[in-house]
Order: structure tokens, then sequence, then C-alpha cells
């Protein structure tokens, strides 16, 4: 079989079509927690960063500041997250509440199962070469804007 010299396709195309089968194969596992993937990874950023001003978390995440009031919105309507007053008047922290801490750690068990079945199917060096190929690739292509996606 020869090898192509140029790339075959559309990368944009490829790359959603691998997100697209990753996000079902994570959701399948951590939906058993009553969260949606992206919704553990907020817990996630919280549980790690500790209370912060949404538009900081924004940054974090690299989406924008209406994006992340609508992600978070359903966690705070659980329970999940409180928003409480800042260093002043006008400005507002996000954190973490104790049920937020435990239905983290409930969809974190389910998340690593997701994980090692992944690090199963493709082979932990697959895994690792591939974390290395997308940290790689996005130095390159650099920061970029914050993008607005919905789930």
């Amino acid at each position: 079989m020869d090898t192509p010299t140029q790339p075959r396709g559309c990368t944009s195309f490829k790359t959603r079509q691998l997100m697209r089968r990753l996000t079902q194969h994570y959701d399948a596992e951590v939906s058993r927690s009553g969260l949606k993937t992206t919704q553990y990874s907020l817990l996630s950023h919280l549980k790690r960063l500790g209370p912060m001003r949404p538009v900081d978390l924004a940054g974090e995440l690299k989406m924008t500041a209406s994006t992340l009031s609508r992600n978070l919105q359903p966690l705070i309507t659980a329970g999940w997250v409180a928003q409480v007053a800042g260093a002043d008047a006008r400005s507002r922290l996000v954190s973490l509440t104790e049920a937020g801490e435990a239905k983290w750690r409930e969809a974190q068990q389910h998340w690593k199962t997701a994980q090692l079945k992944l690090n199963a199917l493709l082979g932990v060096e697959r895994v690792l070469a591939l974390h290395a190929l997308i940290d790689e690739s996005l130095a390159l292509l650099g920061t970029g804007e914050p993008v607005d996606v919905q789930d």
C-alpha cells in the first residue's frame, strides 16, 4: 500500500468524527452518574481551581462567558455549584458545594472506568501518543479565541 504524501480528506471532519466517538464513549459511562461529560468537566475544573469568577473559569476552559453561564445553570439548579458574592458587590464567584463534591466523586469513578476502557481499546501507547499530538498541535495553533459551543 502506498503511503500518501499529502493528507487525504478534511482534517476538521476527521477530528470531529473522532470527537463524536470519544464523546459517545465517555458519555455512556459518565451518564450513569446523572451528568454529561461536559458537566463532569466543569465540576472537575472547579474542584481543581477552587472558587473563582465565572469570567476566569471561562478563560481557563477556552469558552465564552455566555456558554459557561448556560452550562453552569443546570449545575447551580441541582445544588452542585454555588454562586456567591465576590470581593466587591459587583463580582460573583462560583464554587463546588458539598453536594457538588459528592457528585464529582461519583462521576469521577465512571470517568475513570471510561478512561481505562479507552486505554484497553486503543492501547496505552496510542493514547499517550494521541495526547502528545493534541498538545503539540494546540501549541502550534496558538491559544485562539474562546468559542461559543453549545451542549
